[in-house]
């Protein structure tokens, strides 16, 4: 490689380096840069060779961060990792890779924040659930919430 590929390399590197990173976020990235694409293709392999990116990674990182900073539920952290690409062999290991306690416990604090008083009619209810989903929890665990049942 030229030495002006060998600088797209190493900022590449320090790119990966900062954080967690996956490929379609590294591809635009480069194509940001105007690297031509065929160089890009030589510094994707260098950085998955070195370890600098790894898809499967990423994802688990991705998954738990948005999970307990976020406060993400699975539907809206699966869509999320769709959007970037990532295969769904590793949007499914990441999503298995969630705590499920905490995951519940996440959700109760949602629900829970979201109360106003101890009976809820119906109509309220309902609107705790599609809060629940919007943050991208699923409806049937956030009746089940509600209604005590876990």
């Amino acid at each position: 490689m030229s030495p002006d590929h060998l600088y797209m390399l190493e900022k590449a590197k320090n790119y990966c380096a900062y954080q967690e990173r996956c490929l379609f976020d590294v591809k635009s990235k480069l194509d940001e840069w105007q690297v031509e694409e065929t160089t890009a293709i030589k510094i994707i392999q260098e950085l998955e060779k070195d370890g600098f990116l790894n898809e499967e990674r990423y994802s688990m990182a991705f998954a738990i961060g948005k999970m307990r900073h976020n406060k993400w539920g699975k539907n809206k952290i699966i869509y999320a990792l769709r959007q970037k690409q990532v295969p769904d062999l590793y949007i499914q290991m990441a999503i298995n890779s969630l705590d499920e306690e905490e995951y519940l416990h996440m959700l109760k604090a949602i629900i829970s924040s979201k109360k106003t008083t101890e009976a809820h009619s119906f109509k309220e209810q309902a609107l705790l659930v599609a809060y629940a989903q919007q943050k991208g929890f699923q409806a049937s665990l956030a009746w089940k919430v509600i209604r005590g049942e876990i």
